[in-house]
């Protein structure tokens, strides 16, 4: 055979072996599932999430790295804000959660913000707790009622960037609301977090992905 027609046969095999493998990726990304379900379970009830592995593929992605870790077991919800013991502006409602705190926290993520993401902090939405942007680790959050504030270009916080949301409530909103409207807090320095520590915390007992 001719070293031209070689050339020519070994293009047209690269070109086929290309085409099918950008295929394949496409294939493989179009049946990514849009959302990953998960249970919380709790000493007062389990919640069912759903997280939103298209729109918040990052966030989603290291939450379910904590799951499949067990970092969960032995978690709490240990923070409960509302419009009577926030010292933020503008006031919101939120329970907040965090891992074991044996577990070492992996490394902080980028911020997928709502303008990104799409996913806007409506009532029962899971989002990720942090100081400045690109520090989140493992605390997260769960809104009780619309929460515009933390989207992205909200006043609650000073840079303007938001909060990741990731997720939603699909079931047990009544655990989330009467874990919110625990007051029964214990003594602070901080005076921002004053009346919002639990003095008992309600324990994740685990986090489970449900299929």
């Amino acid at each position: 055979m001719a070293p031209y027609s070689r050339f020519l046969l070994l293009s047209l095999f690269l070109l086929n072996l290309t085409n099918s493998l950008f295929a394949s990726a496409q294939t493989a990304q179009a049946s990514q599932k849009a959302t990953q379900q998960a249970v919380i379970q709790t000493s007062m009830g389990n919640i069912e999430i759903a997280l939103f592995t298209q729109k918040a593929p990052v966030t989603v992605a290291n939450f379910i790295a904590y799951i499949q870790q067990s970092a969960f077991t032995g978690g709490e919800f240990y923070r409960v804000v509302g419009p009577d013991n926030d010292q933020g502006s503008p006031p919101i409602s939120v329970i907040q959660g965090r891992t074991n705190p044996q577990f070492k926290d992996f490394p902080p993520i980028l911020l997928e913000t709502t303008k990104l993401s799409g996913i806007n902090h409506t009532d029962g939405t899971l989002s990720m707790a942090r100081g400045g942007p690109n520090t989140a680790t493992q605390q997260f959050f769960i809104c009780v009622g619309e929460q515009p504030s933390l989207d992205y270009g909200g006043a609650r916080n000073p840079d303007g960037q938001g909060f990741a949301a990731f997720g939603r409530v699909m079931a047990g909103m009544d655990i989330v609301s009467k874990i919110q409207r625990n007051r029964h807090s214990k003594v602070v320095e901080d005076p921002y977090i004053k009346n919002q520590i639990l003095a008992e915390p309600i324990k994740i007992i685990a986090i489970t992905l449900t299929d």
